[in-house]
């Protein structure tokens, strides 16, 4: 039985949104298919589609937010990987019977119609894992 289906987007953390916006509309050779801001995690977002996944562009509304965070941090770039799962609380349990320590031991809503969770870097070699699910509930 398949836990993680794919990768469902890389995350890339940008100061400006606008701007980032328009260097990967010319990198990708189409412009992103929604932006949406996300209040509980003081972002905005901009999704592109590539092929079969996509790119999500996050840039801070907060200067305490995560993304401002990882930014002051370790500057633009590669911010998560995110997994699309089919459910997502019963791969938040596995993962933390597999001794993975998790940022969200309960699902919360997130950008572009999904669910989402995030496992902690530390347990994952540096790398920030989210894992999203489709929101059935309207």
């Amino acid at each position: 039985m398949n836990h993680i289906n794919k990768i469902e987007h890389l995350g890339i953390a940008v100061n400006d949104i606008e701007q980032a916006n328009e260097v990967y509309e010319k990198l990708l050779g189409v412009p992103p298919y929604k932006q949406e801001e996300v209040e509980s995690e003081s972002v905005i977002t901009s999704f592109f589609k590539v092929g079969d996944s996509k790119i999500e562009l996050l840039a801070s509304t907060d200067d305490e937010g995560p993304i401002a965070r990882f930014i002051a941090k370790k500057g633009e770039g590669i911010h998560h990987i995110a997994f699309d799962v089919d459910d997502i609380q019963l791969e938040l349990d596995r993962l933390e019977k597999e001794g993975f320590r998790l940022i969200n031991k309960v699902p919360k809503p997130g950008a572009d119609n999904k669910i989402i969770a995030f496992v902690h870097p530390k347990s994952t070699h540096g790398v920030l894992i989210e894992l999203c699910q489709e929101n059935t509930v309207k």
